[in-house]
């Protein structure tokens, strides 16, 4: 692996003070997501739940109380300490996934095995969980990888195991898009530590005909693809709920259709709660309201990578920036999906989407950015006199 210039090798005792607008910018995203249930799902609610408008947003409000308690737990956490519990998230994160295998713990719906059935009505969704593994796991990998001093000792074949048993098991559950996405994102970690391209190209080849097949062998990934492409076509089918969110951003205008009466068309969108409801945020606050939504979350980005390249070690940096790129990316992708950019998948929108399981998962991550975050104010008061640096560390 390559020398990569990723963090500053700075006193721990000087990095005590989180990032505030980082933590801001993720408490209004949190907020947001909270205003957008309460206001685009209450018909839907009404109709489905016996008359209990406030059904979506007590679900996530409960779920993030779980979500802020992580929160808080990552965010004070040593982070020695959190790499000693990796191979423990890890281990867990792969058991829940075999779990959802099990017809007595694991849901299925649609032909799809996902969920763990959890107490009160609510379901967890492991291959949540496993984003963040992933993350972790890599970045303490190549962390140790990049402290060895010879060359031929270095190795990425254990990890590429890891993330491919992983990306098996989650394709497994039938849940495709979300394979893809750790694939990508187990990639994009390859490239920031400075691992070596030419090691990715033999996977690469593999992946692309793997992929090619894996999509012909489900007749609905076909036909999302050929909707997508064809945007008439299926109208009434795969393409029904894509067209309505269309309809439904494009009502919005400018200004929106306001959180009243004018969310009332919201509910021709099906379970707009879910990977939909940022089209029910687009008609209720229009264009004013989506730019809003975008400089919030490029904010939140641009704060977050600050912080992953300004963190002290390379495993802080490293995971830190999968971090801010699981929540980034996804919410790219999803906006994305919702207005016809990309073909329908079910990665859903952070902070936003109803799941308790990405609710979770995603305050936990941001616990975990926060504490990372701890090094930016030193770093930026010395940077005139101090050189960004990378030093080998050892193993803990």
């Amino acid at each position: 692996m390559n020398q990569f210039n990723f963090y500053a090798n700075k006193p721990s005792e000087n990095y005590n003070k989180i990032d505030m607008g980082l933590f801001a910018s993720i408490l209004l995203l949190w907020g947001l997501g909270i205003f957008t249930l309460f206001v685009c799902t209450q018909n839907y609610a009404i109709k489905v739940f016996d008359n209990d408008p406030f059904y979506f947003v007590k679900r996530q409000l409960i779920s993030s109380a779980a979500g802020f308690v992580l929160f808080v737990f990552f965010m004070m956490l040593d982070m020695r300490i959190t790499r000693k519990l990796i191979s423990v998230i890890v281990l867990v994160a792969l058991i829940l996934c075999i779990f959802t295998f099990i017809p007595p713990f694991g849901i299925e719906k649609n032909g799809a095995r996902r969920w763990l059935r959890m107490p009160a009505g609510f379901t967890f969704q492991p291959s949540e969980l496993v984003k963040f593994a992933v993350v972790l796991f890599l970045a303490n990998y190549f962390d140790k990888q990049e402290a060895l001093e010879d060359p031929e000792d270095k190795n990425v074949f254990p990890c590429v195991f890891v993330l491919f048993t992983f990306v098996l098991v989650i394709l497994g559950q039938k849940d495709f898009s979300t394979a893809i996405f750790v694939t990508g994102l187990g990639i994009l970690l390859f490239i920031v530590s400075g691992t070596k391209i030419m090691w990715l190209i033999p996977f690469a080849l593999l992946a692309i005909p793997s992929v090619i097949l894996m999509i012909t062998l489900e007749p609905y990934r076909l036909r999302r693809l050929i909707g997508w492409v064809k945007p008439d076509q299926y109208a009434s089918g795969v393409n029904y709920q894509s067209l309505a969110a269309k309809r439904a951003i494009t009502s919005g205008g400018i200004w929106g259709s306001g959180i009243g009466e004018g969310l009332n068309r919201i509910h021709s969108i099906p379970e707009v709660q879910s990977d939909y409801i940022f089209a029910g945020w687009s008609e209720g606050m229009g264009f004013l309201g989506v730019m809003l939504y975008i400089a919030v979350l490029v904010f939140f980005a641009y704060r977050g990578y600050k912080t992953a390249l300004n963190c002290k070690d390379r495993f802080t940096a490293y995971a830190s920036f999968g971090c801010v790129s699981v929540i980034f990316l996804q919410s790219i992708i999803n906006t994305m999906v919702v207005c016809g950019l990309l073909p329908s998948t079910g990665i859903q929108l952070p902070f936003f989407s109803l799941g308790g399981s990405s609710i979770i998962v995603t305050l936990a991550m941001c616990g975990f950015i926060l504490n990372a975050s701890r090094c930016e104010e030193f770093v930026e008061k010395n940077r005139e006199s101090d050189e960004i640096s990378i030093e080998s560390l050892s193993y803990l």
